[in-house]
């Protein structure tokens, strides 16, 4: 029993170096100490213990030490080392065993000389449970706890991994006691971690931990009695705080995470050209579900120091170009970003995945299936490196598209014009920041990260999209979006499909829904709502009317797709995209006012440019079944600088497309087509009219209507009340707008808030005033039942009850029609309320604005560095100055010198920019100018005419209430034609089909009714 005390015994005794001599066996059996029986605690710290074994310790052999704590390493966890000097057994309560033979004597193998080259060590009783002098305790069963997971685990192979002293999640205790054989290769510690051994690791938690500690045995009665002393206790810690100084204070940073130590390594060139091919993160990769192509484990950076344009000449490839993961490309969605954060990235983003999880999931067709993801590629251009949100970059980041640190500004004394990441990414991040994976429905994604070295605007980044990588991927159709932009999950497929149904296809464009928030919340936000209107009745009226005629004005960049085919220019090098692009390289006076504005709006010119393109026939289209969410201005300043930039872009490419509306007749489209598209020119030019008189038509119908009130006939408040209202309401309204030039002229819309958000308030009180009007006069008139005015024909009936119905009830039926009406119920008074400001308030500050043609940012500020700098060192700075008197001297005569002989000075001339400045100044005066006359003049002219006159006989007001309803019923009767045909489509596709299985003695009627649809559809798209 005593030899089994001895044998499990835990301490750690260092002897001092003895004298060579043979030993004496009787002194040493003496000298050793007796092992008292029961249990005993066991030892905390390392503390040298020693034993008095009297004189003849002298005797001993030197003995080398198997451990020092100083400078080896400390022993593997696990590990069993025996001592030849122990305290009381750690086993607890030991069986009772008969105590040894006495004439048993102890194996000594330095008598024998079986082992010559190891150290004399005391001999030990042998024990039926164990074969050797020498035990190690094998490690437990190897439990692996908190496994890698998608949302944050402690990366395998990092100390926080294997670090057990968590108090939330302790490890299991190790057994005190096990049989078995030896096992001293073995640890508690991760494979993947390699542990360091450390000159002083007395308080390296991060290490192994050794057996000696109390992480798995805080029990009082399993510590040893010198642990347990108050003394040592205290002159430990004492001696910590000394040497390691008092626990530090505020935030500290998180144990394991250590930051980025950088090296240098030497990197092959490829054909010039830095291009790298980096491992992913290991967390990553470890809840990868595929991870057999290199496109799954590396990130490939690329630096572009070429321009977009040259890009595929300067020999720059893609993945999609070489080695196993060439492959075609059928769909290329091209998303742009500015300063966006994570959130506005992330919906957008995690929506395109959702989207492209619904391509791989139509088995049944023969462009996509479970494959589908290889046939399409998402890139994403930031433009500026200094622009782009950090947290944007982290969300890449996360999905392993981006690795900080691996950028460079140049490449063999080439600046860097362009960062270019890929990776094929297996998860994404939704709106609220969470991981999706496969078990969500995601399939691998191939994203390409474009971040512009410089802030080169929006335009530069569409180059670079259409030039360099659709130049370098070749695919059949590209989608354009916008980050902050939520297609819907089936949204780009309908896009996509819009193309592979009709062959003619250049264009289309998608329904844009203004973001609602959740249960409409936003809607109460007057300034949301009508924005909401407007949208609806756009997609409802505006672009089914043009998707019929074949010509889209505008396709939105938020939510659009073009054919990369037929924006490809000609053999001159002219076509759509070199007139796209144009915009770009305007400078100074070569580029006038009208072409400046016009390129504001540059998708515009792109739309006009495919339909008008020579020798070809192709047509845009609207596709209904395409919806996507964007967030709307929800503030009066963001609104005025957006409608800006919108309206002057829409009315000088207006005007471009009607001044070369000839280019239609060297097209290639039919007599039918071309004639739809001069109907839809001179519907254009009608429109196109009443925006530039828009300002006198409001202020004219404002005094007609509300002026009828002001009749003491007609008088709803009794007396001259109404005449009170309608004189004060009428200064006030043309007060405003004479303040309203003054403001757009002199003031941003964010430097004069209030004075913006208080023209729009007097403007909703005048048009709630006038809606009041016209609503008392239809009711007073249909009151009267005996008057012979409304009798159809008669004027007031006519001109105003009939005209104002009809186009309200317009929009009633064409919402109903396609099941779209609760914008009427939610948003149709606060367009109404806000309509005077659409076309004052944002038409007036648009016109005196046409001399700004930036898009709202601003490129890159360069600081001047002539006259040197200030060089900081702590509280000191290091600068250049004149070392020596003489210096100052001959400074101070040489202005001396100059003032005596009266040096001339050349005057500097005009900048490029200041005259470029005074050119666009000059004009925008001229055209305000020019069309304040106008509308004055009409305005004018037309209150004076008719001043006297009732309602009903004002011609004025007749030609502008029924040209109102004339134009809702023409884009109705659109409307309605588009919805026809696509339920002629959804027939032919569909239900017309099985027709051709009719019985045989039907004739044949079945097949002939099936080709004359398929002929009648053909005939209208083409």
């Amino acid at each position: 029993m005593a030899d089994r005390q001895f044998a499990s015994s835990r301490g750690i005794v260092k002897l001092q170096r003895r004298k060579q001599a043979e030993p004496d066996a009787a002194a040493i059996a003496e000298s050793l100490p007796v092992i008292p029986e029961g249990p005993s605690p066991r030892k905390k710290a390392r503390f040298q213990v020693r034993c008095d074994s009297g004189p003849e310790e002298t005797q001993l052999p030197p003995r080398v030490a198997t451990r020092s704590h100083r400078n080896e390493s400390r022993s593997r966890r696990g590990h069993y080392e025996p001592s030849i000097d122990s305290r009381q057994s750690s086993i607890l309560d030991p069986p009772s065993m008969p105590p040894p033979d006495p004439s048993y004597s102890t194996y000594n193998p330095a008598m024998d000389g079986s082992s010559p080259n190891r150290p004399w060590t005391p001999s030990r009783s042998w024990t039926p449970s164990r074969r050797s002098s020498e035990y190690s305790r094998p490690p437990p069963v190897s439990n692996r706890y908190e496994p890698a997971d998608i949302n944050g685990s402690p990366r395998p192979g990092t100390p926080a991994s294997t670090y057990g002293g968590s108090p939330r999640r302790p490890l299991p205790r190790a057994p005190l006691f096990t049989p078995g054989g030896r096992s001293s290769g073995h640890s508690f510690a991760d494979d993947a971690t390699v542990s360091i051994p450390l000159a002083e690791d007395d308080d390296d938690v991060f290490a192994p931990e050794s057996d000696l500690g109390d992480r798995h045995y805080p029990e009082a009665y399993a510590q040893s009695q010198v642990t347990l002393s108050d003394d040592a206790t205290e002159s430990s810690v004492n001696e910590k705080v000394e040497r390691y100084g008092p626990a530090p204070e505020g935030k500290q940073e998180r144990r394991g995470v250590r930051a980025p130590q950088m090296s240098k390594k030497e990197v092959q060139l490829i054909n010039g050209e830095l291009v790298l091919e980096c491992k992913i993160p290991t967390i990553l990769y470890s809840f990868l579900p595929r991870r057999d192509e290199i496109e799954f484990t590396h990130m490939r950076y690329t630096a572009v120091t070429c321009d977009p344009d040259d890009f595929v000449e300067r020999g720059y490839k893609l993945r999609q170009n070489i080695g196993r993961t060439a492959r075609e490309t059928e769909l290329f969605i091209c998303i742009t970003m500015y300063n966006e954060d994570e959130y506005g990235f992330t919906r957008t983003m995690h929506a395109v995945m959702k989207n492209i999880s619904h391509f791989c999931s139509r088995n049944k067709s023969r462009t996509w299936g479970e494959n589908g993801w290889q046939k399409i590629v998402v890139c994403v251009v930031s433009d500026g490196r200094e622009k782009i949100h950090p947290r944007t970059l982290d969300a890449l980041a996360a999905m392993g598209v981006y690795q900080h640190g691996i950028a460079k500004n140049y490449v063999n004394q080439k600046a860097v014009q362009a960062h270019v990441y890929e990776y094929t990414t297996q998860v994404s991040l939704d709106s609220d920041l969470k991981f999706k994976g496969a078990e969500k429905g995601i399939v691998p994604c191939q994203m390409i990260f474009c971040l512009k070295e410089k802030n080169q605007k929006k335009l530069n980044s569409h180059r670079w999209c259409f030039n360099a990588f659709g130049k370098a991927l070749n695919p059949n159709v590209c989608i354009l979006l916008d980050v902050g932009t939520r297609p819907a999950n089936t949204a780009l497929y309908h896009l996509w499909k819009a193309f592979d149904t009709d062959s003619n296809v250049a264009g289309a464009c998608g329904e844009i829904k203004a973001m609602k928030g959740k249960l409409g919340v936003n809607l109460l936000n007057p300034l949301v709502a009508s924005q909401n209107f407007e949208y609806k009745m756009s997609n409802i009226l505006d672009k089914p009317l043009e998707s019929v005629f074949g010509y889209i004005t505008v396709l939105p960049g938020a939510l659009s797709a073009y054919r990369y085919h037929a924006l490809q220019n000609d053999e001159t090098g002219h076509g759509p995209l070199s007139q796209y692009f144009k915009g770009e390289t305007l400078h100074g006076q070569h580029a006038d006012v009208f072409t400046a504005n016009m390129y504001l709006a540059e998708d515009r010119i792109l739309c006009w440019e495919l339909v008008a393109k020579r020798g070809e026939r192709w047509v845009l289209k609207y596709v209904k079944g395409c919806a996507g969410e964007t967030d709307v201005p929800d503030t009066v300043p963001e609104f005025v600088s957006q409608r800006r930039r919108w309206l002057n872009g829409a009315f000088f490419a207006a005007v471009y497309s009607l001044v070369h509306f000839r280019q239609i007749w060297q097209t290639d489209h039919t007599v039918a087509r071309k004639i739809l598209l001069h109907i839809e020119f001179f519907y254009q030019f009608v429109q196109l009219l009443f925006t530039y008189f828009s300002l006198a038509n409001f202020y004219l119908t404002f005094y007609f209507i509300a002026g009828g009130l002001a009749d003491p006939h007609v008088d709803p408040f009794g007396g001259r009340a109404a005449l009170y209202i309608f004189t004060i309401l009428r200064y006030v309204c043309v007060l405003l707008i004479s303040t309203q030039f003054i403001l757009s002229l002199g003031n941003r819309p964010q430097g004069a808030k209030k004075m913006y958000l208080a023209s729009m308030i007097i403007y909703a009180v005048i048009m709630a005033y006038t809606s009041f009007a016209c609503v008392y006069i239809v009711i007073r008139q249909l009151s009267q039942q005996d008057n012979p005015e409304m009798q159809l024909g008669t004027n007031v009936f006519t001109n105003l009850i009939v005209s104002t119905v009809s186009t309200i009830g317009l929009y009633f039926l064409m919402s109903f029609l396609y099941l779209d009406p609760w914008h009427m119920f939610t948003s149709v008074i606060q367009y109404f309320i806000l309509l005077p400001s659409y076309i004052c308030t944002l038409q007036i500050y648009a016109f005196c604005n046409t001399h700004d043609v930036t898009w709202g940012t601003k490129g890159d500020n360069v600081m001047k560095t002539d006259l040197g700098g200030a060089i900081g060192k702590g509280s000191t700075v290091e600068l250049e100055m004149p070392s020596e008197q003489l210096d100052i001297d001959s400074g101070y005569d040489e202005a001396l010198r100059n003032l005596r002989d009266r040096v001339e000075v050349t005057p500097e001339g005009i900048s490029e920019e200041q005259m470029q400045q005074d050119y666009y100044k000059s004009v925008r005066t001229y055209m305000v100018v020019t069309w304040l006359i106008a509308n004055a003049t009409l305005a004018m002219a037309v209150s004076e005419a008719y001043g006297g006159s009732s309602i009903g006989d004002n011609f004025y007001l007749r030609f502008i209430l029924w040209s109102v309803a004339s134009l809702a019923v023409f884009r109705a009767l659109g409307s309605t034609a588009f919805a026809v045909i696509n339920l002629v489509n959804m027939v032919v596709e569909g239900k017309v089909r099985m027709s051709l299985e009719v019985p045989k003695w039907l004739g044949g009627v079945g097949s002939r009714i099936s080709d004359t649809m398929s002929s009648v559809v053909s005939s209208v798209r083409r």
